[in-house]
């Protein structure tokens, strides 16, 4: 009886060692990380945004620098899961040196390359504000000089953008 029992439980461990490896193996592919997502169709982005009165966020990035990863993991992700911020922004990623396509915020056709390029961006992470109409709001943050200050003037670029759409000043 008890030899039973110990074969049950160790087809049980087995069973449940497989769906713990499931789990991580689908958790690390990304299936459960909720991220920037890319710009697809600004054009649709700036419409929802403007629904709220609100700005269009994006961060434009490269797949190769860590800063990215940087700003993306520690500001971006964590705004875009504050429900608080829902009917503030729209948050989009484009990738520099990507072939991508998106709609920009005219609704022309364009590579995330060549949208990077009209707006004169060129190095990265570059975080810039725009408003529903696709106007720059506020002057972009460019790279990371460290993540003790990034916050603040993360927090900033949105306030003020808000600020000016809204028509209550920028802050000080």
């Amino acid at each position: 009886m008890s030899e039973s029992i110990e074969v049950n439980f160790g087809v049980c461990m087995k069973r449940l060692y497989t769906l713990l490896l499931a789990i991580l193996a689908w958790a690390a592919s990304g299936a459960l990380a909720e991220g920037v997502p890319y710009a697809e169709d600004l054009a649709k982005d700036a419409a929802l945004a403007r629904s709220f009165n609100g700005i269009v966020m994006i961060a434009f990035v490269s797949n190769y620098c860590p800063y990215c990863k940087v700003v993306l993991d520690e500001f971006m992700i964590p705004t875009s899961r504050n429900r608080e911020y829902d009917t503030k922004l729209v948050m989009r990623k484009v990738e520099i040196g990507s072939e991508r396509m998106l709609r920009d915020f005219d609704g022309r056709r364009i590579s995330h390359q060549a949208f990077a390029d009209k707006h004169g961006t060129y190095l990265v992470p570059t975080v810039a504000v725009f408003s529903p109409d696709g106007k720059p709001l506020v002057k972009p943050l460019v790279g990371l000089s460290t993540v003790d200050f990034y916050g603040y003037y993360f927090n900033e670029a949105i306030e003020n953008g808000l600020a000016i759409v809204r028509q209550t000043g920028p802050r000080n």
